[in-house]
Parts: C-alpha cells; structure tokens; sequence
C-alpha cells in the first residue's frame, strides 16, 4: 500500500484528499504545516507528497527544498496562485506535478497514479548502468557522473536524462517530454522544456553535445 503525506494548512482541504485517497487504497499521513511536514519526514517514509504552497511556520516550496536534502519522494504541489512563475519555481526544486486551487479531487487521484506509476515502472527500476565515454548514468541510484566527478543534478533533470537516453537517437518534441516526463497537461509556453535542458547540458559539462536541439521539433539524446 502506498503510503501519502498530504499537507495542508486548511483542514477541510487535507479531509477531502484524506477521504478519495482512502477510497483508492492510499494510506494517508497529515500536516498542517511546513515544519511539521519535515519532521515527519524525518521519521517515516513517504511514497508521495501532496503540498500546499502557502502554509503558516514555513511554505511548501522551503519544505519541499529541505525535504529532497535527504528524500527522493516525488512531490505534487498545491497552490491557489497559478501564475507560471510559480510552476516553473517548483519544477526548478524537482516537484513532479502542480495543481492549482480550486481542484477536482478526482483529477488529483489520477494524477497521483500517473506520478506513482512512472516512478515505480519497470524502466525507472532498471538495474542498467549506462555510459558513454566518460559519462555515467547509474539509473538504481539516480547518480550521474561526468569524467568520475559526480554531477549535482535536480530530481527532474535527473528524470529528464533518463528519459532522454532511455529514447536515445529518438526525436522528441517538447509535448512529448512534457507528457511522459512531468505526466500532466501543460498550458503554459515551453520554457519549462528548454529551462531544464539548458540546466542539464550545464550539468554535463563536455558531454552537453550529446542533447540535440531538433529546431521546430524538440530534442534528442545522440549516442
């Protein structure tokens, strides 16, 4: 069974997920706050986390930063502002979904299953450790190294890469990687795309040349 941390400054809001998560076989865990939401964390275990963004003692967004310091949880953000700056904020610190306030609990659920089930596929569990040239990608411990240095990469730039080598020398548009990668309906521009591409190729130093920009079309990872 899955386990669910919701939190949620608004009672009435963590009673609503509490209930359609039970109902879809979910165990659910609660907190009101940022701070409390760290320090369960600290104890326990999580395979999903739902956030809020603007809770009293400490914000969604600080939590999440703190938590991922030493918990690879895949995160959904909640927020009543949906201003892209927020979204791209969030994806920045590696959250796998946002949902904006007022939602529809059924279409959290849905989303949640999609976020599980990507994270818990038989690809994300490869046991492969690929490489190419001095460029490793060790896929069981989400580790990549450039030239044996270690590359700090962000939880969704490391999905990101993956998700490219695993269609090496496939062309992928920017819808494509936007569906399969954050696993929801993007209704903004594709800044978010070329954002974490330019991070990653940043990140992999002299292998950047590898991720090829297919002008009107998306990108591609060249073995």
């Amino acid at each position: 069974m899955y386990r669910l941390l919701v939190v949620d400054d608004e009672q009435k809001i963590r009673e609503v997920i509490r209930e359609y998560a039970e109902f879809n076989g979910y165990e659910v865990a609660e907190a009101e706050n940022g701070m409390e939401a760290i320090g369960l964390c600290k104890l326990n275990d999580y395979d999903l986390i739902i956030m809020d963004i603007m809770m009293p003692k400490l914000d969604g967004f600080s939590a999440c930063k703190e938590i991922k310091k030493t918990k690879e949880v895949p995160v959904i953000m909640l927020s009543a502002r949906g201003e892209e700056y927020d979204k791209l904020f969030g994806f920045e610190l590696g959250i796998d979904d946002y949902i904006v306030k007022p939602f529809s609990p059924k279409e959290l659920m849905a989303r949640i299953n999609v976020v599980l089930t990507r994270r818990n596929s038989p690809a994300a569990a490869s046991p492969d450790i690929l490489k190419f040239g001095g460029l490793e990608i060790n896929i069981p411990a989400r580790a990549v190294t450039v030239d044996g240095e270690k590359a700090e990469l962000t939880p969704k730039e490391y999905d990101l890469l993956f998700y490219l080598v695993h269609n090496r020398n496939i062309a992928l548009s920017r819808e494509k990687l936007l569906s399969d990668v954050w696993g929801y309906d993007f209704y903004g521009d594709d800044r978010t795309i070329d954002t974490h591409i330019k991070n990653l190729r940043n990140n992999l130093g002299v292998y950047r040349d590898h991720i090829v920009t297919l002008r009107g079309v998306g990108y591609k990872f060249e073995a």
